[in-house]
């Protein structure tokens, strides 16, 4: 297959790819000067007419729109146990989500009543883990679930872990109960497909903290709000990963099977799902992975668990005991990702390995549960069983040496960092911030709008003229600039960072098998763990939130580059080669130019991650839009304030992803 491939590519490399035809040439060239000419044109009226028609709004000022989103959670609140959809459907749902909550909570995490200890202790819950672990991977998988477990409560955080498990798995459950269904549906029929995958698009573009406070309006701020917002923001992998598990399922297959005399339901069950089974499983990883990441950031909304202590810790500014807890957050992540990443190739793997255990497998599950059944009947026995032993000496020491080592950064290496903060906030940050909230807000509006028309096309260019509109209405114009500043400086770091590391691996296989597992992990953990080492080093400033985000998108954009480079012939390589072409000549006009689908795709989701980063660092720092979330939570008054900052979060993500998703594919043709 691969040599049929580069033989229908030969012509196209002598005549298209090496001499590209005029037409494009040209049509690339005016859209590079179009978006410079704009460019110009605004910063010369930036000149003229700086500091007038701004929209600025001061921290406790309110607009119309906001005091109008207070009157209407006034109203609700005022009419939730008459309104007959909050009587019937709203209360409904809140109910039976909190009674799922507090079973599971009751059950591993919290006290029950009548009893100072939940229903399973440690000792119980560690078996069931391990138990499973083995069951659906290995042993190696196991013994990392069993330690990972026991660290947690040497951590001192036993509890918090718990809860942050039990809402974890209670909105996974109920994601599923929906999800897989609806991505089998969708995978059957094309109708389906279309008309969800737009929604999912949505909803995977929207930060973690837009589903918050919609949430809080109608199920109030609970652990079931938490958990409905968890629900609904890890749905959507598990929808479309399973709709393409079934199409990717061979046609050849599902013919055969419906010459047999298969019905659609049989078909169903004994084809489509068995061979799509293992990429379903990771789908269900996915869920989890969002599900952990939404629970943590759901704190804000009195969800209780591990989320809970680091925000705490961040506003206090307790770097220690932020560290962790952020790093109780990182073993779970960890556990539950290689627990479910081996359950989808587990039997592929036993398969491989031809263990003389394998036909023991049975027998030796069996007296698993037998074990894993007697730790939890003395956890709920006995107290020693069902309470971790110990102070957690362990995390008062990870606390502690967190601490010093933060004094000692900040000591010593301080000249240096803020060296390096103030050299990239005066010399980009503040002047770009300068230009988009100095500038009259018509004009940014305007020069916004004729970007994403030059870069993205008509479509693009109309979303973003909905999207600069309704941004203008949110009364959030310059807190919104101010977030569009740290995004796009961030973003740019991001795409430097990508391009030289996604070109390094994409042109050595061995730094991408060395480096590419970091990235894989580095994916797993939750946006919070991110803010908390830069918070030690850059201090309570909107640069750590850029710094945090930098880290965290840049892993999803050097792996696209890196995949973008590779894909480029080795063939044309070659010819690039012998014509005299040095490396730098080879990357710079052959492998990159060739890449710039994926350039873009990767600006795309760069875009996305920094979004949503910058926003979470409103928690330390970096105000605007972020901060005005945060505000609306803990002050009443402002709640109006925070829904209109969450809608014009969603307006910014909606306006970066139609542009750079429209650039991508323009970039492809």
């Amino acid at each position: 297959m691969t040599v049929a491939v580069r033989k229908t590519q030969k012509p196209e490399r002598t005549g298209t790819e090496e001499s590209p035809p005029p037409a494009r040439r040209e049509r690339r060239i005016s859209r590079s000067m179009a978006v410079a000419a704009i460019l110009l044109v605004w910063l010369v009226l930036f000149a003229v007419l700086r500091g007038k028609q701004t929209l600025t709004l001061a921290a406790a000022d309110l607009t119309d729109l906001h005091r109008w989103f207070n009157d209407v959670n006034d109203s609700i609140g005022a009419n939730r146990n008459s309104n007959p959809l909050f009587l019937y459907f709203f209360n409904e749902i809140r109910l039976v989500i909190d009674t799922l909550v507090t079973f599971v909570q009751d059950l591993i995490s919290q006290p029950t009543p009548g009893r100072p200890v939940p229903q399973v202790g440690w000792l119980g819950v560690v078996g069931v883990v391990g138990y499973v672990s083995w069951a659906v991977g290995n042993w190696r998988v196991a013994l990392l679930a069993v330690a990972g477990f026991i660290f947690l409560g040497l951590q001192g955080l036993w509890q918090e872990s718990m809860d942050t498990l039990a809402l974890t798995l209670s909105a996974v459950c109920v994601a599923l109960l929906f999800a897989i269904p609806l991505g089998v549906w969708a995978g059957l029929s094309d109708r389906v497909n279309r008309v969800v995958t737009p929604f999912l698009d949505f909803m995977q573009t929207m930060p973690t903290f837009v589903y918050l406070a919609p949430l809080t309006l109608f199920f109030l701020i609970g652990p079931a709000s938490a958990t409905i917002a968890t629900t609904i923001y890890a749905a959507p992998p598990a929808i479309r990963i399973t709709a393409h598990a079934i199409r990717s399922v061979p046609q050849a297959t599902v013919e055969a099977a419906d010459s047999m005399g298969a019905t659609r339901r049989q078909a169903l069950l004994k084809v489509l799902l068995p061979m799509s089974k293992r990429t379903v499983v990771m789908g269900i990883n996915q869920t989890i992975m969002a599900a952990l990441a939404m629970v943590t950031i759901a704190a804000l909304i009195n969800a209780p668990g591990l989320g809970a202590t680091v925000i705490q810790a961040l506003q206090s500014l307790s770097v220690g005991t932020a560290f962790n807890a952020g790093l109780a957050i990182v073993v779970l992540a960890i556990v539950l990702d290689r627990v479910t990443t081996a359950a989808s190739g587990r039997a592929e793997a036993a398969r491989r390995s031809g263990s003389p255990l394998l036909k023991w497998r049975r027998h030796l599950l069996a007296a698993g549960g037998v074990v894993a059944l007697v730790l939890v009947y003395l956890s709920h026995t006995y107290v020693w069983a069902a309470e971790f032993p110990g102070e957690g000496r362990v995390g008062s020491a990870i606390s502690r040496a967190a601490a010093d080592v933060t004094t000692w950064a900040q000591d010593n290496l301080s000249g240096l960092t803020n060296a390096f903060r103030d050299a990239l906030t005066n010399g980009l940050l503040n002047p770009f911030q300068t230009l988009l909230t100095d500038s009259p807000w018509w004009l940014v509006g305007a020069a916004i709008i004729a970007i994403g028309t030059v870069l993205g096309g008509w479509r693009a260019g109309a979303t973003t003229v909905v999207c600069v509109g309704l941004l203008v209405g949110t009364g959030l114009w310059s807190d919104a600039m101010t977030t569009l500043a740290s995004t796009a400086v961030a973003t740019v770091l991001v795409m430097l960072l990508g391009v030289v590391a996604g070109v390094w691996m994409g042109r050595s296989a061995l730094v991408d098998r060395l480096v590419r597992p970091t990235l894989d992990a580095a994916q797993v953990m939750p946006p919070f763990v991110y803010l908390v080492p830069f918070l030690a080093l850059f201090g309570a400033t909107r640069f750590t939130a850029i710094v945090a985000a930098v880290v965290y998108a840049a892993p999803v954009a050097i792996k696209i580059i890196a995949d973008g480079v590779r894909a480029v012939p080795a063939t044309t390589v070659e010819a690039a080669t012998s014509t005299g072409c040095n490396t730098w000549q080879i990357i710079t006009k052959v492998q990159l130019p060739m890449s710039k689908g994926a350039l873009t795709l990767a600006t795309n989701q760069g875009l996305i991650y920094v979004l949503s980063m910058v926003v979470v660092g409103g928690l330390v720092g970096a105000g605007a839009l972020g901060y005005d979330v945060v505000a609306g939570f803990s002050q009443g008054q402002l709640y109006g304030k925070g829904l209109a900052a969450g809608l014009a979060i969603v307006l910014l993500g909606v306006m970066f992803d139609r542009i750079t998703q429209a650039a991508a594919r323009r970039a492809g043709t």
